[in-house]
């Protein structure tokens, strides 16, 4: 029988308070305090800066960018510089891992449900040993860069469905020059429904991970559901 999985639907959502939850229910997870969940959000416009990220690949200044509105904050998780904004699904599993080696596995994991579901749509993509992600050709059109401590993950993935594809304009998207950018509905030239792209993203990850789903859809506004047992405040 499967293991079951919390799926938390955020909505759309500024990108700090969600890091204090990935924190919390990570510590929570690691734990045993709480059973293996994943968040599901759409974040407004925030630029995250991994943990090999270089500042050369930000190519606007601070001022500017928080002028337009676009926050920037450094994380934990692998890899360079990324956007995530309006029309991305982010998904970010927070699990506890068998064994330290099963992180490769995770991420190819992750990589191999994203290809089934743009599969789904119409869209053939690609994995790449030397750039995680998937991509369309030489288009990326998912990011993928997790965290791991404690045996337990966190950080994820974010798949562009109808996002705005000039944000290469303020980034050099994961540090990667050589590749463009493209989402789902560029490549089928229709507006595809975030809901309908987000059921077929969780039944592959379900598929691909061996595990069945409890779902909660946060209503707009409602407070953040912080674990038991932490200091956070709500959000």
């Amino acid at each position: 029988m499967a293991d079951p999985a919390r799926v938390l639907d955020l909505g759309r959502r500024r990108y700090a308070p969600v890091l204090a939850l990935q924190r919390a229910l990570h510590a929570a997870v690691a734990e045993g305090r709480a059973p293996e969940t994943w968040l599901v959000v759409e974040h407004e416009p925030v630029i995250t800066l991994g943990r090999n990220a270089k500042t050369s690949n930000l190519l606007v200044s601070s001022g500017l960018l928080a002028a337009r509105g676009v926050d920037v904050v450094e994380v934990e998780r692998g890899g360079d510089v990324t956007y995530h904004g309006p029309g991305q699904i982010v998904v970010y599993p927070i699990r506890k891992l068998p064994r330290f080696r099963e992180i490769v596995p995770l991420v190819g994991a992750i990589e191999n449900a994203v290809i089934d579901t743009l599969r789904q749509f119409g869209i053939e993509a690609q994995r790449r040993a030397e750039h995680r992600g998937v991509y369309v050709g030489g288009d990326a059109i998912c990011a993928v860069g997790l965290a791991v401590r404690r045996m337990t993950s966190m950080h994820g993935l974010a798949l562009n469905v109808t996002t705005a594809l000039d944000y290469d304009r303020l980034i050099t998207p994961c540090g990667t020059p050589e590749f463009g950018i493209t989402s789902i509905a560029a490549q089928t030239c229709r507006d595809v429904a975030r809901d309908d792209v987000r059921d077929a993203l969780l039944e592959s990850l379900a598929g691909g991970f061996g595990v069945t789903y409890a779902c909660d859809v946060l209503a707009p506004g409602a407070p953040l559901p912080f674990p038991a047992n932490t200091s956070l405040e709500l959000a």
